[in-house]
C-alpha cells in the first residue's frame, strides 16, 4: 500500500529531536500565513493628498470636530 505524504511526514517527525519537533509547527504556520495572506502594497501617503479637501466645507477644523461630537 502507498503511504500518504502526510503519513510519511508524521512518521519522519518521530526521528526529529524535541527541539526540531517544536520548530516544525512554527515553520508550518509561517508557510501557511505566507500563502494565505495577500501581498500588501506599500502605502504611499502621497496618494492620499487632497482626499479630504471638501470635508470641512470652508469651516474651521476645530468647529468641524466640535460639530461631529455634538451629533453623536
Amino acid at each position: 500500500m502507498i503511504e500518504s505524504a502526510l503519513a510519511t511526514i508524521e512518521r519522519e517527525t518521530e526521528n526529529l529531536t524535541l527541539q526540531e519537533q517544536l520548530k516544525l509547527p512554527e515553520s508550518l504556520v509561517r508557510q501557511i500565513r505566507k500563502k494565505s495572506s495577500p501581498v500588501r502594497k506599500q502605502l504611499d501617503w502621497r496618494e492620499l493628498y487632497g482626499l479630504g479637501s471638501g470635508l470641512w466645507n470652508g469651516e474651521d477644523a476645530q468647529d468641524y470636530v466640535n460639530r461631529l461630537r455634538e451629533e453623536r
